[in-house]
């Protein structure tokens, strides 16, 4: 679009590339590329502003009006936009695309006859590729290439980054196809439907929801519920009522045993104006009563559907109550399954794929059926792997012990922040912060000793592995109406304690000054507006923590890939100032 632009000024002042370059003071071999599209001046550069110069003298030459530097730069700006912005997309989505996928970047630069270090500054944003069409091409004949001989679990997951189904990309052109649109779009909706998860979490307040559902008011009952050992129900209307006496059964049970609850049943059909709120009122009490859900989530769906679907899921992941699994691979298409296990009763449904209102649901009370379905259950359970692992106040020297090993561990970290990382703190400066909170003296040794484990654990994994913190840095006005608080999340302590603006600013100071001296530690500073009760941070390819500070304290650490790899996407690239004036 740039190069179109060019030309279109050169047809209307009828002058040639020499002429031009003879005006503008840049090289013949560079208008040429210019014209050619092979090259694009940086926004802002030199050549950038040269070039604008010779071709408003050019125009009063010519005597053409209406063309002067300012007129010239802002036609060049509007589709400068869209050219740096269409690189972003590509380098986002790229990004995105080897990390889900775990693709060896070595062997894709030495497959495209690229440099793998000249690779890595265009997944950054710092270099453009002189043919993009070319680079893309390259990228979709290695994948392709790459998953020829991939097993179905790949495939499924290949296919629900592209939101496709896999049998949409069973030939190696229509995956070239399809992953070509797909590199090249803009119209992604990945990481709005992340942003949005995110932003629920950010805002998210158990105490206000409990107050909001009248959650604290409810009671649970101990009238007893008259069902037969047990019922069969057939058709969609009974299958409804046989969730809801699932969920009777096991309230009203004296059994404290876990719940199970697996299901790829179809859901649209089973909501109506009232059914979904009883169900999550059934869901509610059995959580009221103290019991354990361990949830299979059906993630073999589009992303924004997954990501829909995990939002609803907020409230009872906040509990501490729940754990959260998911089936790698794909499953059977035909045959649909259904089964919820507690201590006092068993669920099992069945159902044919486009024939749910034909499907059945068996209930139990019978103790030999449910031990049966408890093993079945179990056996589920070993074959799932974990959607994220969640860390409350009550298991948290599992949350240190998850820490402590990781530490040990190789690997880049990249941390978004909502405030400067502790192991950066001085002590005299946190010394002041915990006096002008007026803090117990107990409270401020734990906080001291959080402290100088969180910086111990930081210089461990400095001396193998290198990290990126990414910082907002608020104006004394956006202080002062979102005031921050020292990150103290990671020992669960809920408590404001805030800085002073003058506080803020210098253990912001000293965080720079700690990644000046110290080796494989960086620091970016925005102004981008950060969450305010969230953070992010991702140990690339591993795992991405999710990490609330109040309302309550918890810690999510995500390991399914795609979910993994889009978290990861809103860390990398980022995009820093060319180190040249031009971009090939």
């Amino acid at each position: 679009m740039f190069a179109k632009k060019l030309n279109e000024y050169c047809k209307i002042l009828q002058c040639s590339g020499k002429a031009l370059s003879e005006s503008s003071g840049l090289s013949a071999a560079v208008i040429s590329r210019y014209r050619r599209g092979e090259r694009v001046p940086a926004w802002g550069s030199e050549q950038m502003n040269s070039l604008a110069a010779g071709i408003a003298k050019l125009a009063q030459e010519n005597n053409v009006t209406g063309i002067t530097v300012e007129s010239v730069l802002a036609s060049f700006q509007t589709v400068l936009t869209d050219h740096e912005e269409s690189f972003r997309q590509l380098a986002a989505n790229l990004n995105q695309l080897i990390s889900v996928l775990g693709l060896n970047v070595t062997k894709m630069a030495r497959f495209m006859n690229y440099d793998a270090s000249y690779l890595s500054r265009i997944r950054t944003g710092q270099r453009r590729p002189s043919n993009k069409e070319a680079f893309v091409d390259g990228i979709c004949s290695f994948v392709v290439h790459q998953y020829e001989y991939a097993d179905q679990n790949d495939k499924t997951l290949l296919a629900g980054l592209l939101g496709c189904s896999p049998k949409d990309i069973e030939e190696d052109f229509t995956l070239f196809g399809v992953l070509k649109n797909w590199l090249c779009s803009n119209a992604d909706k990945t990481q709005e439907y992340v942003d949005s998860f995110l932003h629920k979490m950010d805002e998210f307040d158990l105490n206000e929801y409990i107050r909001a559902i009248h959650f604290d008011e409810l009671k649970v009952p101990t009238v007893p519920f008259q069902l037969p050992t047990s019922k069969t129900y057939y058709g969609l209307e009974e299958m409804k009522k046989g969730e809801l006496d699932f969920f009777k059964a096991t309230v009203l049970s004296k059994s404290m045993e876990p719940v199970f609850m697996c299901s790829d049943m179809p859901m649209e059909d089973m909501v109506d104006d009232t059914f979904p709120k009883k169900w999550m009122f059934g869901l509610a009490m059995m959580l009221k009563k103290g019991l354990h859900l361990s949830v299979i989530h059906n993630l073999n769906r589009p992303f924004e559907e997954m990501m829909l679907g995990l939002e609803s899921w907020i409230p009872m992941y906040m509990t501490g109550q729940l754990s959260p699994y998911y089936l790698k691979g794909v499953h059977n298409k035909v045959y649909c399954h259904f089964d919820y296990v507690s201590g006092g009763a068993a669920l099992s449904g069945e159902c044919i794929a486009g024939s749910h209102d034909k499907g059945k649901y068996y209930l139990t009370k019978n103790k030999e059926e449910i031990a049966y379905y408890r093993a079945k259950a179990n056996s589920i359970l070993q074959k799932a792997s974990a959607l994220m692992d969640i860390y409350r106040k009550d298991n948290e020297n599992a949350y240190r012990a998850f820490l402590c090993s990781d530490t040990q561990e190789s690997g880049k970290r990249q941390n978004t922040l909502s405030a400067p990382p502790v192991y950066t703190l001085p002590e005299e400066l946190l010394q002041q912060i915990l006096k002008e909170n007026k803090l117990p003296e107990d409270e401020c040794a734990r906080i001291r000793k959080y402290v100088k484990n969180a910086t111990k654990d930081m210089q461990a994994i400095l001396t193998h592995s290198p990290v990126r913190d990414q910082i907002c840095e608020l104006t004394q006005e956006e202080f002062e109406k979102y005031p921050v608080c020292l990150s103290l999340s990671g020992m669960f302590y809920e408590k404001e304690v805030r800085y002073s603006y003058q506080s803020y600013q210098k253990h912001l100071r000293k965080t720079k000054e700690f990644a000046e001296r110290t080796p494989r530690y960086s620091v970016r500073i925005t102004a981008d507006e950060p969450f305010r009760n969230i953070q992010i941070m991702i140990h690339e390819g591993k795992w991405a923590m999710v990490s609330k500070s109040k309302s309550p304290a918890v810690h999510f650490v995500i390991r399914h890939p795609l979910l993994r790899g889009a978290l990861e996407n809103m860390m990398l690239p980022v995009f820093e100032p060319a180190a040249e004036d031009e971009t090939d």
